[in-house]
Parts: structure tokens; C-alpha cells; sequence
């Protein structure tokens, strides 16, 4: 690796650091790190670094090529404007989290093998839990804690999948498996994989994690999470499982899913973290489609999603940052005191909603372009509805009751100048991406033979908005947020855990109490008596008869001892005498 510099470690030792600087030498560090990484990144060149052997297994750190250079790109881009937003902040333990939770995404990317992926993988789980854990206060800690027993789960998947697999094919090499045994199709391993890789994509019913902790996590934590995590596991599954049929109603699926439990959410950054698993939902469901033209829809809009979503996540995070308030029936009326925060929130909405000029327009479109060139034509037409419902949620229902709509005349300011600057720095690299595409697309894994702005693409899209938007202002009265509460799917595992402390306090404990009562009254007397019998008996019996022969060889042996005199003339005697005897004896016997 002596031409490659892994960006992984530029994060994750630069971590270590973070505690022991202060002030303007902390932020500048802070800010010269992710630099690096960004130049580290450009100046790879394709090819496999690292090659190792272990227990038995070819271990590959690093292997680079056009699918992960175009996410390490758009990751160490994201990690520099996320670190603008947080330079206000004097917590060291959140700096050094986000340093191990982007490290340890970039750790994934690059693994060339199953058992380099997996110690990456769980180092994200860990590192971006803290994120949540550092909201302090009791809902976050509890969602901290759903959050990384989930991942640990998957974790747990993952690894026994990586094991099956390993045992099947006899290499822990990181590639295309979807296929690849020699009965030609997929086995338990593999499916173990698939289930860990979908759970961190958060593929209904295994979504509910993200809607969970997101909300909760700190201002500046939500917006790496809502970077990393997913699209991290959109990159896993691009290069392990494309063209699998599953994956593209998977993906259908999430992209509807995500829309319709935004139309129930108060909760801003909840209705936001909805909106991510409908956008992976096109990742998914292009990855399943497997096609050159669906595989670079997939990674250009995971690229434009990871920008133009943490633009949202950062204007609502400014929003909850400067008035404490999250909930869309708390706020209102703050375009007054917020200008410069409503206007650059409205062009990561403009960009989600696939606006001409804006980044989600030439990605996204290209997503649906290869479901239609791959004669998917349910597939098109619902993910042509999610895109609809994502620009009336996201575009026009959560700014509309964010900045607009009652005026509750709170006292609200701009935020601090740095989170002002990252979400500049995204807004315009959404519209320079909307209108310039074609950087974009030379990064792409396959070559890009798609063209977004023709006429008819362009009318298509206005005439969708627009009639999303009359949609709007005619149907405004029943959008309107309630004090309500959701169930997702996060309801099996929050009752099941409830259950399972039930079950541990009350009929497990109260079975263990009158096991514990039986022997406390009834077999531990009995044991007792039984030890104490038993003690008698050692003393009185078998003590007492060691003891009597012990002692009758002893005075044997102290008879013998006094009878052998050294006198010749007495052993003489005892002969004859001995003699005597024996003939009397002989004699009777004899008779």
C-alpha cells in the first residue's frame, strides 16, 4: 500500500487527536482532515491494495474502482461539509464519532474482502449510535439503545452469512455473489448476507431503526447518519447483488412505503428520515433492475441524495437549533427571522423533488428511465407516484408548516454562520450537479448514454409538480399535522422487549422464587441432615476403624521392634522353640 493513502485511517487515527486540540487549532484540524481525504480520493488510482493472508483466507484492505470511487467522493465531500456544520460544537466525543463513523463508512467501501467489510461495518454501527447517545435525555438514550441492538442483530446475520458463504465457495473475497455457486443460484449464506445488507438500507420491515433514532440524534449527528448508513449499504448491495429480482420490488416498495408515512408525521426530522427510505427505495429497486443505465441511476442518486438530504437535515436541524421545537404544529412563521435557512432548505426540497436544474432531477429520472428501457412499466409508474409524494411533503407541506403557514411568532434567529456555510456549500453543489451533470456521470461506473433535459423529460416533470402542487393548495385542509403517533414496525421489537421484561420480572422470577422456596425449606434441610449423618458416621465408624488398625500395627510393629535384640544366642533360642512348636502342631494334626 505503499502508493495508496486509505482514507478510512486518515479519519479514523485522525480521531485520536481531536480531544487534545482546542479552539481555532481544533476546527482547522477538523476541517484539514476530510481535505485530505477528498485529495486522497481523487488521486486513486484503480486497482487492489493490500493483499494479506489470514487464518487461512486471502484478505484484500483496499480494492478501488469506478463503483467505489464515486461514493468515496460524494463521502469525503459530505464528511467536509458536515464538519463545517459542526464547528460550533465543543463536544470532542461527537467530532471523534463522526471521524470513526465516516472512516468506517469509507472502511466498507473500499474492503476488498468479507471479514475487512465486516469490522467496518460494526464500527459504524458503534460509532453512530453515539451520535444519539450524546442527545442525552431519555427518548434518545432508548432509541440509542433500539438503534444498536438492531444493528448488532444484523450484525450477528451478516457474520453468520459471511461464515456460510466463506465454508460454500472457500474464498472471504467481496464481490458479485448473487448466482455464483455452481448449482447457480443463491444459498443460506447468501441470503444471510442479502438480510444483513438490507437491514442497514433499511428495506421495510427491518426501516423502523432509522425513523427511530434519527429524530432523536443531535442537530449535527442526524446529518451524518442521514449521509453514511444507507447509502453505504446501497453500495454493498450495487456490488454484491445487481440484477437480483428481489431487490427491485424491495425498492418499489420502500419508495412508496417512505411516502406514505410522511403524510402522518408532525415530527420534522421524523417526516424527513421517512423520506430517506423512499430515496433509497430508486437505489434499490435500480440495483435490482441490474442494468449499466440502472446501476449508474443507483450511484448517481445516492451521490445527489446524500447532498441534497443532508441540506434538508441540516435547514431542519438549524430550525430545531435556534428554537427547540421539532414538531411542524409547534412551528411556523419563521421565514420572517430565517430567510437565508428557508431559502437554502427549499433547494435541497426543489432537489429531492426532482426540479429541472436541481441534482435530483438528472439522477433520479434515470433511475425511472431504465425501468422503463426494461419494459418495468408498474415499476415506473409507482415510482413515478413516490415521486410525486415526495415534493408534496417534502417540497411543500414540511416548509410550508415549517417557515410558513401560523405564525407563532417565536423568537428564532439564523443560525451560527458555519451551518449557514454547509448548507451554502450543499445547495450549491445540488444546483451545480442539476445543471451540470456530466462530472457527475463520468464518474459513474458504466458509460452514461442518457440525456435528462429533452423537451418532452422536462414538460413531464413540470406538469407532475404542478399538478402535485395544485394538489396542494385545493387539498391543504386535510395535510394539516396532528399530535399523532405512527405505528411502524419498531412496534414488534419495542413490545417484544416489553414482553420479554415481563416475562423475565414476573413469571420467570416468581418460578425461580419458589424453586428457591422448596429448596430453602425442603430439600436444603434434608441436605443437611443427610451431610450431618453422614459426619457421624465418618467420626464413629469409618474413622474409629482406620484409627483401631493403625493403631494394632503399631503395637505389633512396637513388639516386633522390642523382640529384635542383636543377641545371637536369643534368635538361637526362638529357633528351637519355634522348632517345638511346630512339631507339637505337626503331631496333632497328624492325629
Amino acid at each position: 500500500m505503499t502508493d495508496f493513502i486509505h482514507p478510512a485511517l486518515l479519519f479514523i487515527l485522525g480521531a485520536l487527536p481531536i480531544p487534545f486540540l482546542s479552539g481555532s487549532v481544533r476546527k482547522a484540524y477538523l476541517l484539514l482532515i476530510p481535505a485530505l481525504a477528498i485529495l486522497a480520493v481523487l488521486a486513486m488510482e484503480p486497482g487492489s491494495y493490500g493483499e494479506a493472508r489470514f487464518i487461512g483466507q486471502e484478505i484484500l484492505i483496499a480494492k478501488v474502482d469506478k463503483l467505489s470511487i464515486v461514493f468515496a467522493t460524494v463521502f469525503t465531500i459530505m464528511a467536509l461539509i458536515g464538519m463545517v456544520y459542526a464547528l460550533h460544537l465543543t463536544d470532542a466525543g461527537q467530532h471523534m464519532a463522526a471521524f470513526v463513523y465516516v472512516g468506517s463508512a469509507l472502511g466498507v467501501v473500499f474492503a476488498g474482502d468479507y471479514l475487512t467489510l465486516f469490522l467496518f461495518w460494526e464500527g459504524m454501527a458503534f460509532a453512530s449510535a453515539y451520535l444519539v447517545f450524546a442527545q442525552r435525555g431519555g427518548p434518545a438514550i432508548r432509541a440509542g439503545f433500539r438503534y444498536l441492538m438492531v444493528h448488532i442483530t444484523g450484525g450477528v446475520v451478516l457474520l453468520g452469512g459471511i461464515i456460510s458463504h466463506g465454508l460454500a465457495t472457500g474464498s472471504l473475497l467481496f464481490g458479485p455473489i448473487a448466482g455464483g455457486l455452481t448449482n447457480g443460484g443463491m444459498g443460506v449464506g447468501d441470503y444471510l448476507i442479502l438480510a444483513g445488507f438490507i437491514l442497514n438500507a433499511a428495506v421495510p420491515p427491518l426501516n423502523a431503526w432509522l425513523t427511530d433514532a434519527y429524530p432523536e440524534a443531535t442537530v449535527t449527528g442526524a446529518v451524518f447518519m442521514s449521509a453514511f448508513t444507507t447509502k453505504t449499504a446501497v453500495y454493498v448491495l450495487a456490488r454484491a447483488f445487481p440484477g437480483t429480482e428481489l431487490l427491485v420490488w424491495l425498492g418499489t416498495i420502500m419508495a412508496l412505503y417512505g411516502v406514505i408515512y410522511a403524510v402522518l408525521e408532525n415530527d420534522c426530522r421524523r417526516l424527513l428520515a421517512y423520506h430517506i427510505v423512499s430515496q433509497v427505495g430508486y437505489m434499490i429497486a435500480g440495483i435490482g433492475i441490474g442494468t449499466e443505465m440502472a446501476v449508474n441511476g443507483a450511484a448517481s442518486h445516492a451521490f445527489a441524495h446524500i447532498l441534497y438530504k443532508a441540506l434538508l437535515f441540516m435547514g431542519a436541524g438549524a430550525v430545531i437549533y435556534v428554537t427547540g421545537r421539532r414538531k411542524l404544529t409547534e412551528l411556523g412563521g419563521l421565514y420572517k427571522t430565517m430567510p437565508l435557512t428557508v431559502a437554502l432548505y427549499m433547494v435541497g426540497a426543489l432537489a429531492i423533488s426532482a426540479f429541472p436544474f436541481f441534482s435530483g432531477f438528472v439522477t433520479k429520472s434515470m433511475v425511472i428511465a431504465a425501468a422503463g428501457a426494461d419494459h418495468r412499466a408498474l415499476v415506473v409508474l409507482a415510482l413515478t407516484m413516490a415521486s410525486s409524494g415526495t415534493f408534496l411533503h417534502t417540497g411543500l407541506k414540511l416548509p410550508y408548516y415549517m417557515f410558513f403557514g401560523t405564525d407563532r411568532k417565536l423568537e428564532a434567529r439564523e443560525p451560527p454562520r458555519n451551518m449557514l456555510i454547509a448548507m451554502g456549500m450543499a445547495a450549491v453543489l445540488c444546483i451545480a450537479i442539476g445543471v451540470f451533470p456530466q462530472p457527475l456521470y463520468a464518474l459513474l461506473p458504466y458509460p452514461v448514454d442518457f440525456e435528462p433535459y429533452t423537451g418532452l423529460h422536462v414538460m413531464e416533470s413540470l406538469g407532475l409538480l404542478m399538478f402535485t402542487a395544485l394538489g396542494f393548495v385545493l387539498f391543504l385542509w386535510a395535510l394539516d399535522p396532528e399530535q399523532t403517533i405512527s405505528l411502524d414496525t419498531d412496534w414488534f421489537y419495542r413490545k417484544g422487549a416489553r414482553a420479554f421484561m415481563w416475562l423475565a420480572e414476573r413469571p420467570l422470577a416468581r418460578y425461580e422464587q419458589a424453586v428457591s422456596n422448596v429448596s430453602e425449606t425442603a430439600a436444603l434441610p434434608l441436605l443437611h441432615g443427610a451431610a450431618r449423618a453422614g459426619l457421624r458416621l465418618d467420626l464413629a465408624g469409618v474413622d474409629a476403624v482406620v484409627n483401631g488398625i493403625a493403631h494394632s500395627i503399631l503395637h505389633s510393629g512396637g513388639r516386633l521392634r522390642r523382640l529384635q535384640t542383636g543377641v545371637v544366642t536369643h534368635y538361637v533360642l526362638a529357633m528351637v522353640v519355634g522348632l517345638i512348636a511346630a512339631t507339637v502342631v505337626f503331631v496333632v494334626a497328624w492325629r
